[in-house]
């Protein structure tokens, strides 16, 4: 897009572009999502950045009317294999928190050095600054939906001082942290490691919750997941092993719709609820979650594309919104996916964390690639999760789809129809066809999703699933 488009997206207030762009106001210092509802700026005054984080690097404040850092991810660097794709990823998942910048690069296989030049030529931004914009979000979140002390709040969203997480809420909300928390609608939650925090989930464009309520229920891994209530108001419940800790997380099948304030906003959010043993796994979570329920895709693109085909067009036109569901544990689901639902289970049982106490049907995390590899060294997985533990398989957002191919087929035991899964649920690969099957090139870089329309169509046979 050139500015003069995306400046008719903000006259507009075309919705389907929030996350896309940012525009700014030099008059106001303020930055928003392209269907800001607040009156239209002179096109002379109007500045365009591609992230958040570089309208903030370049001094302005979030506006607090539309609330630019809470839109969904960028569908372009989602599904992207590049260097700046995957660090995107990375970063949303944590890891400049986690490891600084020299493990970002490091994961990447680039220096430091290329890795921020390359952000900051196409983003406007480095990693630092990036993370630095995702840690603000993460404490706006904590401020209003929780009661944690302020303190606390500022280490857990990944900053190293109370002054630092001072300064910097002070520059992107123009507000300070107690302002922030007192301008809070609602009630918070009390303070402590089971208090959940509740979240909306934003998404753009329109939503197909029925279908991927429907497979997360069907492959429920018991102790592990759990669905419950009627169709149409399901709630998808589920352990998560994070760097920090553990969690309990439950999303909502029925979702909540944009408030339009005069703009258009298609869209919404779901509905979550977190409750995390340490809070300093609130973003990872996060991202997890966006992952699993593909809250970041570009439906009106994947739409577009699919339905000018004329086999795929009336589906398309039919279910609106298909969602390819990926992977809250990229390692969970490849085991799972090698090992068959009825193994899973066993293997939970037997080599499972436990939960400090029982929620719900929840009992247990799902086992880590190590504890696999050292209790079933004769068993199905035992290649896989040794690998995994190793090293030799990486599955993390930021890994080399490509390479990772590569390295799952050189595991015994691990076909390539198995790879192909965990491609495109646990890589979040847009664009796979099923080994063998006559997809046509037309479809790309969406077969992941044209094959989803023709298995809810009844118009393809998927592999089922290991007993």
């Amino acid at each position: 897009m050139d500015e003069d488009t995306r400046y008719e997206a903000v006259c507009s207030r075309d919705g389907r572009f929030d996350g896309a762009f940012f525009f700014a106001v030099r008059t106001t210092g303020i930055y928003c999502r392209p269907s800001c509802p607040a009156v239209t700026p002179k096109r002379s005054n109007v500045l365009f950045f591609a992230t958040a984080a570089a309208a903030q690097g370049s001094g302005f404040r979030a506006c607090r009317r539309c609330r630019p850092d809470a839109v969904p991810g960028s569908a372009d660097h989602n599904a992207r294999a590049d260097v700046v794709g995957r660090a995107v990823r990375l970063i949303g998942d944590g890891v400049v928190d986690r490891e600084g910048v020299g493990g970002l690069a490091a994961r990447l296989g680039y220096s430091a050095r290329q890795v921020q030049r390359q952000l900051t030529a196409e983003l406007g931004a480095g990693p630092i600054a990036l993370a630095r914009a995702q840690r603000a979000h993460t404490a706006r979140v904590l401020l209003q939906t929780t009661g944690l002390p302020i303190t606390a709040i500022a280490f857990a969203s990944g900053f190293a001082s109370v002054r630092q997480f001072n300064d910097t809420m002070r520059t992107v909300y123009a507000a300070t942290p107690s302002a922030l928390r007192a301008a809070a609608p609602g009630p918070r939650a009390a303070a402590g490691p089971t208090a959940g925090i509740p979240l909306r989930l934003a998404h753009r464009g329109p939503y197909r919750a029925g279908p991927l309520f429907d497979l997360l229920q069907s492959q429920a891994l018991a102790g592990v997941e759990e669905v419950t209530g009627p169709r149409g108001a399901r709630t998808y419940r589920r352990t998560l092993r994070l760097p920090y800790g553990t969690a309990v997380a439950a999303v909502d099948e029925r979702g909540g719709a944009a408030a339009s304030g005069g703009a258009t906003r298609p869209g919404g959010w779901l509905r979550a609820r977190l409750h995390l043993t340490d809070p300093r796994d609130l973003t990872t979570a996060v991202q997890r979650l966006r992952r699993l329920f593909d809250l970041d895709a570009d439906p009106y693109a994947v739409d577009g594309r699919l339905g000018a085909d004329p086999c795929l067009a009336p589906l398309v036109a039919a279910r609106p919104g298909l969602r390819s569901p990926g992977a809250a544990d990229p390692e969970e689901l490849a085991l799972r996916a090698l090992a068959g639902r009825a193994a899973a289970e066993r293997l939970v049982r037997q080599y499972g964390k436990a939960l400090d106490a029982p929620s719900g049907g929840l009992t247990h995390v799902f086992p880590e690639p190590a504890a696999l590899a050292d209790g079933e060294p004769g068993g199905r997985v035992a290649g896989l999760a040794a690998a995994l533990a190793e090293g030799a398989v990486r599955l993390d957002p930021g890994v080399d789809r490509d390479e990772a191919r590569r390295a799952l087929l050189a595991v015994p035991g691990v076909d390539a129809a198995t790879a192909a899964v965990v491609r495109a649920r646990a890589l979040g690969d847009p664009d796979v066809a099923p080994p063998g099957a006559d997809v046509p090139d037309s479809w790309r870089p969406w077969r992941t999703y044209a094959v989803l329309h023709l298995v809810a169509a009844g118009r393809w046979t998927a592999r089922p699933p290991r007993n």
